[in-house]
């Protein structure tokens, strides 16, 4: 398993020069380098004597049915777009591992059929809206999505013609019946499996998350002429707001709700000039929780509060929401064969929920869903840094192998 992991991690590290900024890594949505991926990973795919297509959405799909095996098939996958500035190792990993996992099914001449799926899309950077890839997968895609526009006004229905596909065939893309269900692997993204020294754990569910675009609109006007008392500054009443969702947050965080966050992440400001008052400022917020009631009353509760922050400042105040996902529960049956397969490889077996939102939690929505995270030095993720360990891929493998038997056994 050495030189598949070896394999694996050179694939990984060669992907992320497919970026679409020199010097760091930034692959978004069905970008030009998202082409350069496809080639690599088709080339793997049919090395292993898979068939392989893309799906009107762009999810390229590879199919190894091998003689002998029945009519349902296993899906294994995750993303290969990024978030700006990236590290190699977030999804891509998960799409390497799983080709590597086709491989050892290959060898041990396991009668099942697999399906890896290199999802389009997964976070969301491109048109606001993560998912795009299973949510295809799952008949879960709104095609009234297609309209949504990116940063240099290009239609997501126009990226995708743009790219070779046909947005009318995007129902083409989801699954049938015939799906024994999903397994996803990817990093943690987070410190708790390297605080306890562990390699790999399975993961229980995955926590909800609702994300909202906020707009504040104020009137732009001359820093030097304006006096305060007149000012209605979009900027200054959307910062009011961020600090009060953090205060409230970590409030609640260490009483109420353990575990709650919410984040700001981006803030766009026009007309974003040093000597001129803030005419608007639109922000993103997110907020994840494992209780979903908790998590709405949360949402409601801080919107009442930029609504108020508004209305005291004269300012005009809109919002939309982009996401507002249910916390997933992993399958039993698919999870318990994993941790069978972590123990019988003599790894220790943890079981942990997921922070961050993956594919697996729309695919669990259609399809029993598993998911097996890795250790991530660090407990660094969407940054450059980011990073795996040799024995932890190779760990990964080894649980593969098992993995697959004991569904190979099921099944046939």
């Amino acid at each position: 398993m050495k030189e598949r992991a070896e394999r694996v991690i050179a694939d990984c590290r060669r992907i992320a020069l497919m970026t679409e900024e020199p010097g760091r890594t930034t692959r978004r949505f069905l970008t030009e380098p998202t082409r350069a991926v496809h080639a690599l990973l088709r080339e793997r795919m049919e090395a292993l004597g898979m068939r392989v297509a893309v799906d009107a959405v762009g999810n390229l799909r590879g199919l190894w049915k091998p003689r002998g095996a029945g009519v349902k098939r296993l899906l294994l996958g995750s993303h290969i777009d990024t978030v700006p500035d990236a590290g190699a190792f977030d999804g891509v990993l998960g799409v390497m591992l799983t080709i590597e996992w086709v491989g050892i099914a290959r060898e041990f001449g396991l009668p099942l059929a697999i399906e890896v799926i290199a999802f389009s899309e997964e976070e969301g950077m491109r048109y606001g809206v993560p998912f795009l890839g299973s949510r295809a997968v799952t008949g879960a895609f709104d095609t009234a999505m297609l309209k949504l526009s990116d940063a240099d006004g290009v239609t997501m229905d126009a990226a995708m013609r743009a790219f070779g596909l046909n947005p009318a065939k995007i129902e083409d893309a989801e699954i049938g019946d015939d799906v024994i269900g999903f397994v996803e692997l990817h990093i943690e993204q987070g410190p708790v499996l390297e605080a306890e020294g562990i390699p790999v754990a399975v993961v229980e569910g995955i926590t909800g998350q609702t994300r909202l675009n906020l707009r504040f609109t104020g009137q732009a006007n001359h820093a030097g002429t304006t006096p305060m008392h007149l000012r209605r500054d979009a900027l200054a009443a959307a910062a009011e707001w961020v600090a009060k969702v953090e205060k409230q947050i970590r409030a609640a965080a260490t009483t109420t709700d353990p575990g709650i966050v919410a984040t700001v992440g981006r803030i766009v400001v026009e007309p974003n000039a040093g000597n001129v008052i803030a005419g608007s400022a639109e922000v993103s917020f997110e907020i994840r929780y494992g209780s979903s009631a908790a998590r709405h009353r949360w949402t409601r509760k801080l919107i009442a509060d930029a609504e108020a922050i508004a209305k005291m400042r004269g300012i005009g105040f809109e919002w939309t929401e982009k996401l507002d996902q249910q916390t997933v529960r992993m399958d039993r049956g698919l999870s318990t064969m994993l941790r069978s397969a972590v123990k019988a490889c003599g790894y220790p077996v943890k079981t942990m929920p997921s922070g961050a939102g993956h594919d697996a939690m729309v695919m669990a929505g259609r399809v029993p869903t598993a998911m097996l995270f890795l250790r991530s030095p660090g407990g660094i993720s969407h940054h450059p840094t980011e990073s795996v360990l040799e024995a932890d891929v190779e760990a990964s493998l080894n649980i593969g192998r098992e993995f697959l038997m004991r569904i190979a056994s099921r099944v046939g």
